[in-house]
């Protein structure tokens, strides 16, 4: 077996001339990685409307913000800590340390006053409950899958993938204080979508990761290896994506829509399997982007009456 151990890339990150007098709004927002924030907010804010029980409106509120501050916290420091990976990469040199609009420490202390703001600020203001599992998901990102899988295993994206999960269980948490069956099913639903999700992405970016020196899976095992395990996975969505149905987190409108959608989805992963072309990679990622946002967006709908007497009438 290959050793997929990592060394310090080559490029070092303090090579390059840093002038923070130059770092704008926008680099700090940059640092937070809003693509990603949406989707967290997003899920978070899904886990919020579908537990049962009630939360004041300000008290949700403050929920979701404390998700997206520990999120934009949580990116900055994956940011401070892979500087010398993107400044290799081509899709993330342009990024403010690499790019020497912002100098590492500065990205650093924003990203650390971040994370335990919001853990804190969740804790005290909504419950203690809600403010440790964010506090875990952040810690999750930042030590387990940035500073220690990222650069280790191809299996990377597969355990640092639970970073991800955990938004659905925190804004569950918010509500009710606990954690229950239904909110790790959510929290399942997110674990086994992130590695064709993100598989795909690495198939068209192998490149990038192999310059790197990130044993992403593409890289180590073969795009054959991990076109099948995308598949796996894949297949194996879809009991947990029709899951909330048996739970009675979502009805039948979900469960038809959760269908479809995943029937789609494996399409896709099997029109990647059976072609060379990076268009097909590229097409099942942004995909799975849209489809993780129907699947909670439908989920939302179907335990709102309101909307979904609209709907049926």
């Amino acid at each position: 077996m290959a050793d997929t151990s990592i060394e310090n890339t080559t490029v070092s990150a303090e090579a390059v001339s840093y002038n923070s007098e130059i770092a704008q709004i926008a680099d700090f927002w940059t640092l937070m990685k809003p693509g990603v924030m949406y989707l967290v907010v997003f899920t978070g804010f899904a886990g919020l409307m579908v537990a049962p029980g009630t939360i004041h409106p300000f008290l949700g509120a403050v929920a979701i913000l404390c998700i997206a501050i520990a999120s934009g916290g949580a990116g900055a420091i994956n940011m401070w800590y892979d500087r010398d990976i993107d400044a290799i990469m081509t899709r993330t040199k342009r990024r403010p340390i690499p790019a020497g609009r912002m100098a590492p420490d500065v990205a650093l202390s924003f990203g650390v006053i971040l994370s335990i703001f919001s853990a804190m600020l969740m804790g005290l203001a909504v419950n203690w409950t809600a403010g440790l599992l964010l506090a875990l998901a952040n810690g999750f990102y930042v030590f387990v899958y940035t500073m220690f899988l990222k650069r280790r295993t191809p299996q990377n994206i597969v355990i640092g993938g639970a970073a991800g999960a955990f938004p659905p269980m925190i804004g569950w948490a918010a509500v009710t204080g606990t954690v229950s069956i239904e909110s790790i099913v959510l929290f399942l639903v997110i674990f086994m979508w992130t590695p064709p999700h993100f598989w795909a992405l690495a198939l068209y970016k192998d490149g990038d990761y192999a310059a790197a020196k990130v044993p992403m899976l593409p890289v180590v095992a073969g795009r054959k290896n991990t076109k099948w395990q995308m598949l796996v996975y894949t297949l194996a969505l879809f009991p947990i994506v029709l899951a909330p149905v048996y739970f009675n987190i979502a009805g039948m409108f979900y469960g038809a829509v959760a269908l479809i959608a995943s029937l789609y989805f494996l399409y896709l992963n099997i029109r990647v399997l059976c072609s060379d072309e990076d268009r097909h990679a590229r097409k099942m990622f942004l995909f799975s982007i849209l489809y993780l946002f129907v699947l909670f967006a439908v989920l939302i709908i179907d335990r709102s009456p309101g909307i979904m007497s609209l709907i049926a009438g």
